[in-house]
């Protein structure tokens, strides 16, 4: 299994920490499993590229948060205040979500074939976020202007605890 990217947002929608690691996996035979964003595919399969430029890291970390936002409100408006969102899965990846109480979000994107990871979600927030960046002193209390996470521990500890997720891998 593969772990895509990971972001935070704080309670006043400002994405204060993005981490991204490669991008989807290339197929054996030297081609993209599917078309790459900027490209679009004509009527006999060639690749053509189209004039959209890549997200930048600030559009991308909108959208993803769009997207949580749109869905979270929808299942509690279907399902009522008691059911949460927890996932959420397309043809290329697997999007996990956990709200803490202070609301705090935390978002990752994975392969389709990973299980929730809800819980793993929960574990970064208590034993890493909380741990290396709210005990910290000289990390900020409220990140205004989406001034970021910029803790190297925090950092160290993500990537070893991503690698040390059942059956998940950076990519």
């Amino acid at each position: 299994m593969v772990v895509y990217s990971f972001y935070i947002f704080d309670r006043h929608t400002e994405c204060i920490y993005t981490r991204r690691w490669t991008p989807r996996p290339i197929s054996s035979s030297g081609k993209s499993v599917r078309p790459q964003s900027g490209s679009s595919i004509t009527s006999n399969g060639d690749n053509v590229p189209t004039t959209r430029k890549a997200l930048s890291k600030e559009d991308d970390a909108k959208l993803i948060f769009g997207l949580v936002f749109s869905l979270r409100n929808m299942v509690r408006k279907l399902g009522g205040e008691d059911d949460s969102f927890l996932s959420y899965r397309t043809g290329e990846y697997k999007l996990h979500y956990y709200e803490t109480p202070t609301r705090m979000k935390f978002v990752m994107l994975t392969d389709t074939k990973q299980n929730n990871l809800r819980v793993a979600l929960h574990q970064i927030w208590v034993s890493l976020y909380v741990e290396y960046v709210v005990k910290n002193p000289l990390s900020p209390v409220e990140h205004p202007g989406g001034i970021g996470v910029a803790n190297e521990l925090f950092e160290r500890g993500l990537d070893s605890f991503v690698v040390r997720i059942p059956f998940a891998t950076p990519a």
